[in-house]
């Protein structure tokens, strides 16, 4: 039954890793947008939303190993920016869409 025990720790960790590293790069993204991105956005101000997604990253550091419980609350955090902030940022922002440009055309035109 120790080898089960071993299992589930190591399913833990990776857990808290992967919900770690998802905190990361939504604090990184919240970080690339300029200030007046958000209200633009009709969203929290960028302060706001660094510093949710500041301590939802410091939550996922010290709860890496044990991911239910107040580990959750980061992951949620990072969760609503990514899936309601980001795409409203990434909309007001042409600069953000891809390499190719706002337009998604090409050097002799629209496709």
């Amino acid at each position: 039954m120790e080898i089960f025990g071993d299992l589930q720790r190591v399913l833990l960790l990776a857990l808290g890793v992967a919900a770690l590293a998802l905190e990361m790069y939504a604090l990184v993204d919240a970080l690339r947008y300029p200030k007046e991105a958000y209200p633009a956005a009709g969203k929290l101000t960028k302060a706001g939303w660094v510093g949710i997604l500041a301590v939802a990253t410091a939550v996922g550091v010290v709860t890496v190993g044990y991911v239910m419980g107040f580990g959750v609350l980061g992951v949620v955090a990072a969760g609503v920016y990514l899936a309601d902030v980001r795409p409203a940022l990434r909309a007001i922002s042409p600069r953000r869409r891809g390499r190719r440009g706002a337009s998604g055309s090409g050097p002799y035109g629209s496709w």
